[in-house]
């Protein structure tokens, strides 16, 4: 059996993946140089932890392509002094990554276990077709929002800036990240 070279790979996916696909805030390229994302993959696919696609999780759940969570942190514009609440904690690397940056970060993996604290960001590990309520009645004016969107099948990474308790999401990259069901605008039966 061979040993595989975590360290050679984690490197190779910040200069071929990352930084390939401007991601230049060196926060973000010493976070996921030095944490190990092969300790959040599952042990059938730690060999995969690298590769430039998205990994199946337990529940459901996604670990995101490196390159996705790569430009969401940049584009949040994490500052040390921020709260941030993470919606979609998934299997915690976001989490990791942000635990470098900031000391206040909230990880919930479910909006049932929204806290009542106000956040300056909010990042969610997925894409979203809507915003609820519930989730910008945690926000204030300023608060940024980093997420996947989905638009006609097709995810992209977007953000906005809450105004009056309201947010535009913008997109800034077309790339892979997994749908979150619970940000899903319910179907209705139609003749």
């Amino acid at each position: 059996m061979e040993s595989v070279d975590f360290g050679n790979m984690r490197q190779a996916m910040v200069d071929g993946q990352l930084r390939t696909s401007g991601v230049t805030s060196a926060w973000v390229l010493a976070a996921m140089g030095n944490l190990p994302r092969e300790d959040f993959a599952p042990d059938a696919l730690r060999s995969a932890a690298y590769m430039d696609r998205s990994l199946p999780l337990a529940g459901g759940r996604t670990l995101n392509p490196a390159v996705s969570t790569a430009l969401m942190l940049q584009v949040a514009e994490v500052e040390a002094d921020d709260s941030v609440l993470l919606v979609g904690t998934a299997c915690g690397y976001i989490a990791a990554l942000l635990s470098k940056r900031v000391t206040d970060v909230v990880a919930i993996e479910a909006l049932a276990d929204l806290p009542g604290s106000v956040f300056s960001l909010i990042i969610i590990d997925g894409a979203v077709e809507f915003l609820p309520d519930s989730l910008l009645g945690v926000t204030r004016d300023g608060t940024r929002i980093v997420t996947g969107i989905v638009e006609a099948g097709v995810t992209r990474l977007a953000s906005g800036i809450v105004r009056d308790s309201k947010v535009a999401l913008r997109p800034f990259a077309d790339t892979e990240i997994a749908a979150l069901p619970e940000f899903a605008v319910k179907r209705e039966f139609v003749f």
